[in-house]
């Protein structure tokens, strides 16, 4: 069965995802065994800028609830954390990670001359850039470069979702995005890409590498499938989206698969209308499914093994608007969940309400150095090299 270069350049979704697939995998194919005690990092992206003033409320600041006299959460409503800071009624779990020791909270994160547009603002994010340049690669793709230089058996990471993030694309190594091991499994091994990968003969080299990187997707396909049912989770996750893709993630960190990176998304918190409902759904989700995953990894006794890193390309502005939500704002809060955080509970100051910048929040901690300090403390990578420049590092991790 013989195809033309435009018929192959027009193959559908499995040759278009494939562009996006690691070369790497196939290193792990022959039994490589993940040694114990092995750091996994998930990063759960709140995509559409999370109004962190109630998320992590400051329930005894009068300019709160002057701000937003019908949508600030009222003191006695909020779960408390201390007598001045409560957390948003709808997460009950991360109270109880809260109390047990295995939160973290990380106040005022945000970057100098902060960019409003969702696009630009997460480009940012996912990239590590300044606010001024634009880059092509991502922190975490640029780790999976770093990391493995030369070597034989790299590490790898994994998004899942239908679309590859920049934040796991690197000059030399990407990350793989997927929905679930088994449907990527199946549609990799359709009879019409089989036959496609069984035609090939030598080709021009755009055609020649497009063939090979069809072969190595179907064999990680495989790869992934099969590691993902080697631990299949007893667990009883939320039928939800969220709860669906911690489940995939779970699976995976118990099998043996090498994955040091596992990226996943909720949202859209873009709540310039009706914030409160909007807002309960979301973080009801993730209640409800972090605490699953959370009880899944300490039944196996990974939860010490693994790092929770929550973020948003930017939070809301102070005061309310005239349609019972925010508008974008800047500076913003993150959540770290594990058993093997060094620093726990508020990790930081609150946000001075007295000091803002038009209406704005000031950020006293660049995402920069967050990222630097996991990069370095935890998945003991050279964070420099990486980021680009030497970060402050931090003592939470």
């Amino acid at each position: 069965m013989l195809f033309k270069r435009k018929e192959f350049l027009q193959i559908g979704s499995l040759a278009t995802a494939s562009l996006m697939m690691p070369k790497f995998l196939k290193a792990f194919e022959k039994g490589h065994t993940v040694p114990p005690g092995n750091k996994v990092m998930v990063v759960l992206q709140f995509s559409g800028g999370n109004d962190g003033l109630n998320t992590v409320i400051p329930v005894r600041n009068d300019i709160y609830y002057k701000s937003r006299p019908k949508l600030g959460i009222e003191k006695d409503k909020a779960l408390s954390l201390t007598d001045e800071v409560g957390i948003n009624p709808a997460l009950p779990f991360l109270k109880e990670l809260y109390d047990d020791g295995s939160l973290g909270i990380m106040n005022n994160v945000g970057y100098p001359n902060p960019d409003r547009s969702h696009f630009r603002s997460m480009d940012i994010w996912q990239s590590a850039s300044d606010s001024d340049k634009y880059v092509s690669t991502g922190w975490i793709g640029r780790y999976l470069d770093a990391q493995c230089a030369g070597c034989d058996k790299p590490t790898q990471a994994l998004e899942i979702d239908d679309v590859l993030s920049l934040a796991l694309k690197g000059d030399n190594l990407k990350g793989l995005a997927l929905k679930d091991p088994k449907k990527l499994f199946n549609t990799s091994n359709e009879k019409y890409f089989r036959d496609i990968n069984a035609s090939h003969h030598d080709e021009e080299e755009t055609v020649e590498y497009l063939y090979k990187t069809l072969s190595e997707t179907m064999s990680s396909a495989d790869y992934i499938y099969e590691q993902s049912r080697r631990r299949p989770s007893s667990l009883t996750y939320p039928n939800t989206e969220l709860g669906k893709n911690l489940k995939t993630i779970s699976s995976l960190i118990m099998s043996d698969i090498n994955t040091k990176i596992y990226y996943v998304s909720l949202g859209s918190f873009d709540t310039h209308v009706n914030q409160e409902n909007q807002q309960k759904r979301l973080f009801t989700e993730l209640n409800d499914a972090m605490s699953a995953f959370v009880k899944d990894l300490k039944a196996n006794n990974r939860f010490q093994d693994v790092t929770v890193m929550t973020f948003s390309e930017f939070g809301r502005r102070v005061a309310q608007n005239a349609s019972g939500g925010t508008d974008h704002g800047t500076a913003n809060n993150m959540f770290f969940i594990g058993g093997g955080l060094k620093k726990k509970g508020l990790l930081n100051n609150m946000p001075d309400l007295n000091n803002l910048n038009q209406g704005d929040l000031q950020y006293t901690i660049d995402f920069k150095s967050v990222y630097a300090t996991l990069l370095h403390n935890w998945l003991e990578a050279d964070d420099e090299k990486i980021m680009g420049k030497k970060y402050a590092l931090m003592d939470f991790i």
